[in-house]
């Protein structure tokens, strides 16, 4: 695969995930700003933990499978991102004009990461089983929950930006390799 297919793919998974996000923010307005940086860890942890669960289990008696819990934990990322950035001050309703550029500015960021290091990596994810890029997010979260357990506070890590960046990704090629278009 060539770094071109990587965009294509990357473009065609985030479309499906941005149109989510944009609908159920016309559907709630921006709700999510209520919650803390630990809450968003948690729910990321939750659909992460599911997907585990699913894969060792193989059967859902919820009905929906790990595609959307990918699609989620993209969005959830992209929400941690936003909120990172934002402050008490800034209202917890945003305009839909207001929240859209923002998603794709995060999207763009991450993407950018992610090309940086399919450069360096080879794009090696593309030999990963999707049952370890669950678990490198699984790991991840457990990153940023070490990093807000000690207030940010980090001696030689990246910070929660890039761990959200990370898992972000590593959903993308997991929802890439599930076929998602």
């Amino acid at each position: 695969m060539t770094q071109t297919n990587t965009a294509t793919e990357f473009d065609d998974v985030i479309a499906v995930c941005r149109s989510l996000f944009l609908k159920k923010t016309k559907d709630y307005g921006t709700a999510w700003r209520i919650l803390r940086p630990s809450s968003i860890t948690d729910q990321i942890f939750i659909k992460a933990q599911r997907i585990r669960t699913l894969e060792e289990k193989k059967v859902s008696l919820v009905g929906e499978g790990i595609t959307s819990e990918y699609i989620g934990i993209v969005n959830y990322c992209v929400i941690a991102m936003i909120q990172l950035e934002l402050t008490e001050k800034d209202p917890n309703e945003l305009s839909f004009d207001f929240v859209k550029p923002l998603f794709d500015a995060k999207i763009q960021e991450t993407k950018d990461l992610m090309f940086a290091k399919n450069h360096d990596y080879g794009e090696a994810w593309r030999d990963m089983r999707i049952s370890s890029l669950t678990d490198l997010i699984l790991m991840k979260i457990f990153r940023v929950k070490q990093i807000e357990d000690n207030e940010g506070q980090t001696l030689a890590s990246e910070g929660v930006n890039a761990n959200y960046q990370d898992m972000l990704n590593y959903s993308v090629f997991a929802l890439i390799k599930l076929g998602i278009k």
